[in-house]
Parts: structure tokens; C-alpha cells; sequence
């Protein structure tokens, strides 16, 4: 099937395109942590010369514990995302976790996009199709690949053509996860540009208790395995010091290894398209 090409603001997502990067915190913890993070990571991807989209959460609404810190909320995560944007000139993509929300976060992101375990919620992806905007869908944990094309065909019935879907990671037993490569190259067959989540992949769910923990060494070999089959971007969570983020620390990259992985993946990404008929 023909790649499609995505564009979110400047940056284009394409399976036979040049790979992009989604990356931001995990959630928005302050606002002058935000906007130092975000202001970092634009100078790094734009120093590898590669499209990057700012990622936003306000509300994290399924945090393992009753006492997880959450987020700022929908009034304020958005006032900060607002600014962000204006202040670095950057697409974001933003959570959309309700239907009532999608209009409102539409007003900000240029990118929507609906959490994993959500991916079959059918009047959210129909609120977030009727907004205009493209779509993200994290597949979920729980569904086989190509089960994501009943996915794709509910946005494309409310009028969305600019569909995107991202890997994350498939439940194997108990507070684990695995990514089945081949799971990228059915999603393509799709039609739609895919993105693989190198920093969610390696998270064990509730693996600390009343938390997530997580096995971040393993980042950077998924992420050069997912880029060598060749797909559109990498979504990776950043963190100026993963040891104290407020949420999903063990899974997120230490803002200093973004560049390097960065530079790798580039390469990787330049061979590979390179070299494929």
C-alpha cells in the first residue's frame, strides 16, 4: 500500500519518509519545568536536523495509585501548553482521555491523540475525528495489530483521514510487556504512517506496587530495532531526571541521552530507506 504522508505542523510523518520524533515529559509537572524541558528538547532535534512535535499530557488518568500525582488538569495543562507552543513554535500532540474533552484540547494540539487503553473507546475516536485534527491511536496492550484496522475505519467514518498508530508494547503475562516487530509491519499495511513508543515499551505495569516501574536500559535497542523496519517516527518520554519525575520515571530517557539516540536512529533510518526498493 502507498505511504501516506501525515503533516503535523511542519513535520511530516511518513513510512518512506524521514523519521520524526514525538518527546516530551510524561505529564506536565510545572510549568517552568515543561517549558525548560520542552525549550532542551527543540534545540536537540532541531541540532540532528529532524522534525520533532512537543508531547503534552495534562492528566494522567490512569495512574496505578489513588495518591499518584496526576497532573495540573485539563484549564491550566492546557494554558501551559498554549504558551509552549507560541514561545518555541512547535506542533504538540495533547491526551484526549473523554469525548467532552476533544474540542476543548483541539483549540491547542495540532496532534490528538488517545492513550492505549482507550484505543476502542468508539465515541472518543469519533469526537477526536470530528475536531478535524489528526489522530494518534496507542494501540492497546491487549489487541493484536491487525485489529487496529477497525480502529482506523471508525475515524475515517467521522471524517478522519489523518490517522496515525503507535506501538507500545503487548501484555505478556504479568506486569510485562513485549513488542513483536512484526506488529510494525502490519500496521503499515494499514496505510497509515506508524510510530513505535521506545519508552512505554519497557515499562512493567504496577511492577513497583502502587506504581509502574520500568527497564530503561532497554530503550535504545527497541528503538534501533523499530527504526530498522522502517516506519514513520519514534515517540519517546524525556526527563530532565528520570529518579524524580512524578510519573513513569523507570520508563522515561534522561534528557542527556536523547541527542545521542537521536543521532543513531537518524542513521539507522537513512540506511534503511535507502536501501529499501
Amino acid at each position: 500500500m502507498k505511504a501516506k504522508t501525515v503533516k503535523i505542523g511542519r513535520v511530516n510523518f511518513s513510512n518512506a519518509g524521514q523519521l520524526a520524533f514525538i518527546s516530551g515529559p510524561c505529564v506536565i509537572e510545572s510549568e517552568s519545568m515543561y517549558l525548560r524541558t520542552a525549550r532542551d528538547l527543540k534545540k536537540i532535534f532541531a541540532s540532528r536536523g529532524v522534525g520533532f512535535v512537543l508531547k503534552a499530557s495534562f492528566d494522567k488518568a490512569n495512574r496505578t495509585s489513588i495518591n499518584s500525582f496526576r497532573g495540573p488538569g485539563m484549564a491550566e495543562g492546557l494554558r501551559i501548553v498554549a504558551r509552549a507552543k507560541k514561545e518555541l513554535g512547535v506542533p504538540v500532540v495533547i491526551d484526549v482521555h473523554e469525548p467532552s474533552q476533544a474540542e476543548h484540547v483541539a483549540e491547542v494540539a495540532d496532534l490528538l491523540q488517545v492513550p492505549a487503553f482507550l484505543c476502542r473507546q468508539t465515541d472518543l475516536l469519533l469526537a477526536c475525528a470530528r475536531t478535524g485534527l489528526p489522530v494518534n491511536v496507542k494501540k492497546g496492550q491487549f489487541l493484536a495489530p491487525w485489529d487496529m484496522a477497525n480502529i482506523v475505519k471508525k475515524l475515517n467514518t467521522a471524517g478522519c483521514e489523518s490517522v496515525m498508530l503507535t506501538e507500545r508494547g503487548s501484555s505478556f503475562g504479568y506486569g510485562n510487556l513485549v513488542v513483536d516487530m512484526r506488529g510494525l509491519e502490519v500496521m503499515k499495511d494499514l496505510g497509515c504512517p506508524v510510530i513505535f513508543d521506545c519508552t512505554h515499551s519497557v515499562q512493567r505495569p504496577g511492577g513497583l506496587g502502587t506504581a509502574t516501574g520500568g527497564d530503561a536500559q532497554f530503550i535504545p535497542a527497541l528503538a534501533r530495532a523499530a527504526t530498522a523496519v522502517g516506519i514513520s517516527g519514534i515517540f519517546m518520554e524525556a526527563h530532565p531526571c528520570p529518579t524524580k519525575a512524578l510519573s513513569d520515571g523507570p520508563n522515561s530517557l534522561p534528557l542527556g541521552s536523547v541527542g545521542g539516540l537521536v543521532a543513531s536512529l537518524k542513521k539507522i533510518d537513512s540506511l534503511i530507506k535507502r536501501n529499501t526498493p
